[in-house]
């Protein structure tokens, strides 16, 4: 069986952490590109979260002619995490000035998986417009909201959480956070 194919663009918001624990996942089984943005590395440093050493494909936010950019090269799809307000924007409005945004374009272009982790709060109007405006061009949105009933015991735990549902909406398996079965489960 081939293996998939994902492209993870990491922006700047923060977060890093939920980028860090997504590659840990997809870079085991899956061929990942990674793009990360300049103000997300400066981001990752403050955060004190490494995003380099993983087998992974590493692109050059300006490598506009990567065949990622390209509707002609298949993968399984595109997380953005975080993904910032200014990406977002520039996605809900079509604006690919760089590779992840051109990226996430043909995504949209060619109805593959888009997923885009938000990190921002609280939302203006307009950040709520470009969720719209995404979310009806075929973009996930998923915010980083973790939720709580699993009763996590440390930071990890709800980045697993959030990381998982990504996962989830990949099509990838993966036991890294509790499901909900009940109150009483």
């Amino acid at each position: 069986m081939e293996k998939k194919e994902f492209v993870v663009g990491v922006t700047g918001a923060s977060g890093a952490c939920y980028a860090r624990r997504l590659l840990e996942v997809l870079c085991r089984d899956a061929r990942v590109h990674v793009i990360i943005s300049e103000v997300a590395e400066e981001i990752a440093r403050h955060e004190g979260v490494d995003l380099s050493g993983f087998d992974a494909t590493y692109h050059d936010i300006g490598e506009i002619s990567a065949a990622i950019a390209s509707g002609s090269h298949r993968y399984n799809g595109m997380v953005i995490v975080p993904c910032s307000a200014k990406t977002l924007s520039a996605i809900a409005s079509g604006y690919a000035d760089n590779l992840i945004t051109r990226t996430a374009d043909v995504c949209l272009k060619e109805r593959r998986k888009c997923i885009l982790v938000t990190r921002e709060m609280p939302l203006s109007r307009i950040h709520i417009a470009n969720m719209l405006t995404a979310h009806d061009a075929g973009a996930t949105i998923m915010p980083a909201c973790p939720g709580f009933y699993s009763q996590p015991e440390k930071i990890g735990d709800l980045v697993d959480m959030v990381v998982g549902r990504v996962l989830d909406h990949l099509e990838v398996e993966h036991t890294l956070s509790k499901r909900w079965s009940g109150y009483d489960a």
